[in-house]
């Protein structure tokens, strides 16, 4: 006599085993001492994070750290502009950002090892010391780890929510939770969300036959006792549990529906963060946070972004200055509304918000037969300027989270070539976000799929200039 056991079921166990084989190593109290070590205090303000994403790398020379006095062979065509901040200059791409520069912070000294698109991101966003790229990331990125270290509590809406994620470079993946297993990754808003008929798939279900359904399907899963017993061997059952409790409230939620559905908001407040879809993924964050989503990202690429679709400026691939003038102003239109909507609702003390890609691009230009004509981008065999790969500097801005703004952090060379004051790296990125989450960097460990212990953050230090003021 064969297995009694049905295909159908066999298959459910088989996927329900893969989603929680990164709990392996991982008792349930395991799992709650984590999330106790993770919260530096038990009442604080929850506190939330809005990563926006230049995914290719976004030249540093033509925005933030402009070197108006070099040769052409470094400068580029752009002027320079005073900003609100005293002393501080950026390129004349960026003069709505100029006029609010009181409100956040530019980090000039960014610099690491990753010199490929997949290495860099996976430097950055989850720590790899590794300066070759991967096919897939061995530590999960900083997102997955906050997730899960925030995870325990019943929510109608999910902690940590891609808006146009950051998922892969072309055939690499860039972020991932690994070893923490699916559960940790982000709910994924995907699509334009300008568009008139945009909506978020699998959220506020309103027919209650519908959620009745549902429930049913649940508590089905739940009468598989030999599956629970398997599950229960592994401690981890009352996670799946929690895994199942969420989906359910997310369906069938209307607090859900209200922070994913933009029509809530005034037209006019739509129309300054730009009707496209960089701008409205922008706004969605700031809903998504004031909902009480902790982790949101949002990945500016795609069509706004020139012939290749990402901040990739090579010459070959694009005229990296027509690109510039091309995508500059939906940058700076919708990155403008995200931080001034911040502090006007009051939320800067608790939302921290960073603007950042995974690498500079180089100071000296290059010029190179572009392969192909387009947006930004002269016809195949043209020579046209660029810039390459630059993982030694990088800009970035930081905004609310109760830091100081208006100033300054580092600087680079005469050229931009390298930093000369305050050199900062990806861990002390990621260091500067987790103290932001409370969560206590120089202590939390996770064990990965051996059961070693692996720290979230190696040999960094969470930035001074960027701690919340009292």
């Amino acid at each position: 006599m064969g297995n009694s056991t049905s295909p159908r079921l066999g298959a459910r166990r088989e996927f329900l085993r893969v989603g929680l084989a990164g709990f392996g190593t991982l008792s349930l109290p395991g799992l709650l001492r984590l999330r106790a070590e993770a919260a530096t205090a038990a009442a604080r303000e929850r506190t939330a994070v809005i990563i926006v994403w230049l995914r290719g790398g976004c030249s540093h020379l033509d925005t933030y750290d402009p070197k108006p006095g070099i040769s052409t062979d470094y400068r580029g065509p752009f002027s320079t502009i005073d900003t609100k901040t005293p002393g501080l200059r950026f390129s004349e791409l960026l003069p709505r950002q100029a006029q609010i520069s009181d409100k956040f912070a530019v980090l000039r000294s960014m610099a690491h090892t990753g010199g490929g698109h997949p290495a860099g991101s996976l430097q950055m966003l989850g720590g790899d010391p590794a300066a070759q790229d991967k096919v897939t990331p061995f530590y999960p990125d900083f997102m997955s780890v906050a997730n899960f270290l925030r995870s325990g509590q019943p929510r109608n809406l999910p902690n940590y929510v891609g808006v146009n994620p950051i998922t892969r470079y072309d055939s690499f993946t860039i972020a991932g939770s690994t070893y923490l297993g699916p559960g940790y990754e982000p709910f994924a808003v995907l699509g334009d969300p300008s568009q008139p008929n945009f909506s978020v798939p699998n959220i506020g279900l309103s027919n209650p036959d519908q959620a009745g359904r549902l429930q049913e399907r649940i508590r089905l899963r739940k009468s598989f006792d030999d599956f629970r017993r398997e599950a229960d061997q592994s401690g981890v059952m009352a996670a799946m549990d929690q895994f199942e409790t969420q989906a359910l409230n997310l369906l069938t939620s209307t607090e859900a529906a209200k922070a994913f559905d933009l029509k809530q908001e005034d037209p006019q407040v739509r129309d300054r963060y730009g009707r496209n879809q960089w701008g409205q993924q922008c706004l969605m964050a700031r809903r998504l946070v004031e909902a009480g989503v902790e982790i949101v990202t949002t990945t500016f690429d795609g069509p706004l972004c020139g012939r290749v679709q990402n901040w990739d400026d090579h010459a070959v691939n694009q005229h990296i200055f027509e690109a510039l003038q091309f995508r500059m102003p939906t940058v700076d239109q919708a990155v403008t509304a995200l931080i001034e909507d911040i502090y006007e609702r009051g939320l800067d003390k608790r939302v921290l918000v960073v603007v950042t890609g995974e690498f500079g691009r180089t100071p000296r230009i290059s010029h190179v037969a572009s392969s192909g004509g387009g947006v930004a981008s002269a016809p195949a065999g043209v020579v046209q300027p660029g810039r390459d790969h630059w993982p030694q500097a990088n800009s970035m801005i930081w905004a609310g989270g109760g830091i100081r703004t208006g100033q300054v952090i580092g600087a680079t060379n005469r050229h931009g070539e390298e930093p000369v004051d305050r050199r900062v790296g990806p861990q002390d990125f990621l260091a500067t976000i987790y103290r932001h989450l409370g969560i206590d960097y120089e202590r939390v460990t996770l064990p990965d799929l051996a059961g070693r212990p692996t720290p979230i953050v190696t040999d960094g230090k969470a930035i001074p200039e960027l701690a919340a003021t009292a």
